[in-house]
């Protein structure tokens, strides 16, 4: 069965796909209590069970809920493909600004000054701020669409801005919300940019380049390889998958 485009959880109506999670739960030796279809409370233990000891089609952990969402579903079944419609591929120019992030790849703060650099300035600048030594993972965002759209003759239609959760509240409508990219991931395309809230007022962001089943791969300004909130450079991240509690939503940019 394919996956129905939806999260599948408690008071779930369908009973032909509770029936299917059940099936292939009990073929795993997990104890779903009765086969009925009925998304019930045993069938949501089987199913956090399941959950902790498995992992998604890239090895990386489930998100523990009960709740069956595309990681879950690809985890259970792993010969239903989730496709990616072309119908909503990303936009010209959010191809085109996803090109300019790879090709930034490498780049690498001053050693000895914090957020500072010569591409990295430049970064900043572009995107408003008077002065450099900023954290500058969103302004990295907007130089990448700055820089497809003056190369393509494009209008920029990214904010303009060097703040995570301005760039969220004023793309109201290029959003796309967690709880919508857990129920379909096809929503989520190559050229989306992810926004993380940390709270306070603080964040984080960059561009998925790839999405399969909800699991991410990145390319993020004021990043790193250790997970640590102050990056030191450009980096392709494997870590992230659209289940992150810290993930706000997205920014598809037509």
């Amino acid at each position: 069965m394919a996956y129905p485009g939806r999260i599948i959880k408690s008071g779930e109506t369908n009973r032909t796909v509770v029936s299917s999670i059940e099936r292939r739960l009990d073929r795993l030796g997990f104890n779903v209590g009765a086969r009925d279809g009925a998304f019930d409370a045993a069938l949501r233990n089987a199913v956090r069970i399941f959950q902790t000891r498995g992992t998604d089609r890239e090895g990386r952990p489930l998100h523990v809920d009960g709740e069956v969402g595309p990681m879950t579903w690809g985890a259970l079944f792993p010969d239903d493909a989730i496709p990616v419609p072309a119908a909503i591929s990303g936009g010209a120019l959010a191809r085109r600004a996803l090109a300019k992030a790879v090709g930034e790849i490498g780049v690498m703060e001053d050693p000895d000054r914090p957020n500072r650099g010569p591409k990295v300035d430049e970064y900043q600048f572009t995107a408003g701020l008077s002065s450099s030594g900023q954290f500058w993972c969103m302004a990295f965002v907007f130089w990448c669409f700055e820089k497809a759209a003056a190369d393509s003759g494009l209008a920029n239609t990214f904010p303009k801005t060097a703040h995570c959760l301005t760039a969220w509240n004023r793309s109201t409508s290029m959003r796309i919300s967690r709880t919508q990219a857990l129920a379909d991931p096809a929503l989520v395309t190559p050229g989306s940019v992810f926004i993380i809230d940390w709270g306070n007022g603080n964040g984080h962001t960059g561009f998925v380049e790839s999405v399969r089943n909800g699991a991410l791969v990145t390319v993020e300004g004021n990043s790193n390889t250790n997970g640590s909130a102050n990056g030191i450079g450009v980096f392709r991240v494997t870590r992230r998958n659209v289940a992150n509690s810290e993930i706000r939503g997205f920014i598809r940019v037509p």
